[in-house]
């Protein structure tokens, strides 16, 4: 995994927290001091979290699983989609429809209806209705991309959360664990680390931070993609051996039995 150090977490400023009037208390173990009304992260404690939850995430990609990411904020709308689709997962960036999880059922019939919509612009449809009908159509199409246009391709439910801000998007949070799906969240002084799988406690508000801690998730998963690459092209390699030592058997068998063949035609 690509190293990132204290320092790196120094200058993107993630030691810093919330104003100690909103901390939560379930925080304090992450926090290293107080200083001009602001909590301050101990970044250690920081680093040993984020070395988790990458070993975490590369360890449930390697076995196949997917990675949700999400964020919905200003500050982070951007840089979840931006690694999202670096590392090859769905994402949310927009709103989170609640039940994008618990009623997964019901959001895939809205993906379904998005791409048909899509459809409808190719397949000759917009040549048999009206400019307003068409209007309609795009406007609606347009709307379900933007909040579903990260998960148009997430078929089934994944197999963890990666989260900006365990606060903001506690509906997130609460769905997965209703549904036993893992979270790796972005956790400020303010959060309740006892409500995520793996807390990162780093400050959630500052560009550069989230942006960090980001990119270091979508390495993870990278890696682990690359580590589920390797299993399986061991595997291949081992089955081609099977094959070839099961291959030089029959052979053999044949050989053998061609011998014993030919020596009874002669008899």
């Amino acid at each position: 995994m690509a190293d990132i150090t204290i320092q790196d977490l120094l200058l993107a400023g993630s030691h810093f927290g919330h104003l100690t009037r909103r901390w939560n208390p379930k925080m304090k173990r992450y926090i290293f001091m107080e200083r001009n009304g602001i909590h301050i992260i101990d970044l250690k404690k920081t680093m040993e979290c984020l070395t988790e939850a990458r070993e975490a995430v590369r360890k449930v990609v390697s076995e196949g699983g997917t990675v949700l990411f999400v964020g919905t904020k200003k500050q982070a709308k951007d840089i979840i989609k931006l690694e999202a689709e670096r590392c090859g997962m769905p994402y949310i960036s927009e709103r989170w429809l609640g039940g994008s999880l618990t009623n997964f059922i019901t959001i895939k019939k809205s993906i379904k209806r998005m791409k048909n919509l899509e459809k409808k612009a190719t397949d000759g449809t917009y040549d048999k209705v009206t400019k307003k009908e068409i209007l309609t159509i795009e406007r609606e199409k347009e709307k379900l991309d933007k909040v579903l246009g990260g998960i148009r391709d997430m078929n089934y439910l994944p197999s963890m959360l990666f989260v900006v801000d365990a606060k903001k998007e506690a509906i997130a949070v609460q769905e997965a664990t209703r549904l036993n799906i893992p979270t790796v969240c972005i956790a400020d002084t303010n959060a309740d680390p006892d409500l995520i799988n793996f807390p990162i406690p780093s400050n959630d508000d500052a560009f550069k931070a989230i942006s960090l801690i980001t990119h270091a998730i979508s390495e993870a998963v990278i890696e682990g993609k690359a580590a589920r690459v390797d299993v399986q092209m061991a595997s291949d390699a081992d089955l081609d051996d099977k094959a070839k030592y099961f291959k030089k058997d029959a052979d053999e068998e044949e050989v053998v039995r061609y011998s014993r063949d030919k020596k009874k035609a002669k008899e």
